[in-house]
């Protein structure tokens, strides 16, 4: 009986072993770190192969990194084979934002259109400088036939978001277009 393929949310990556007890360091990718020690599974994904589960004996958040004791690990050896993995959790197990707040991941590959146009302007293909440690208005790169197009994401310009339809609508402010 075929599988479902994995669709998960990478939370985190591992970057070293922490410790001589088979514990990982892990760079936080998520806005809400503070449900990371609460996981009782995870997969890990190196990318390439489909993401394995295992248990999540334990996490602790520490300098500004997660640390974990992943099932199977239980020395620096094996915590150093874990190294590069991606810490991941299935799609749906994501956290549930409140209204107008989106996920970066539901944003790429959305189709934008000015108001009024019936051709699209581009797609996105990146969100600069978001989340919730940075500053600022985040920016949508839009790859249009010109060249790459920075919209601001604000709630002024990105009119409508219909990520069902994976489309959002900008009313671009004069010379926005010019100025890129």
């Amino acid at each position: 009986m075929p599988t479902e393929p994995f669709e998960g949310v990478t939370l985190a990556r591992i970057v070293r072993p922490h410790g001589l007890r088979g514990e990982v360091a892990a760079e936080i990718f998520t806005d809400f770190p503070e449900r990371l020690p609460a996981l009782k599974r995870v997969w890990l994904s190196d990318g390439r192969t489909p993401p394995r589960q295992v248990a999540s004996r334990s996490c602790r958040l520490h300098n500004g990194q997660a640390v974990f004791l992943l099932e199977g690990s239980s020395s620096i050896d094996d915590a150093e084979r874990l190294r590069g993995l991606e810490i991941q959790v299935p799609l749906a197990e994501r956290v549930t934002l409140g209204a107008g707040l989106f996920f970066i991941t539901d944003l790429i590959g959305c189709e934008v259109i000015e108001a009024g146009a019936v051709t699209p302007l581009g797609r996105v293909i990146d969100v600069q400088n978001a989340g919730a440690r940075s500053a600022g208005t985040p920016l949508l790169a839009v790859e249009t036939a010109a060249g790459e197009l920075l919209i601001p994401f604000a709630a002024a310009i990105c009119t409508e978001i219909d990520l069902a339809a994976r489309r959002i609508v900008v009313s671009l402010p004069e010379g926005l277009r010019e100025s890129q």
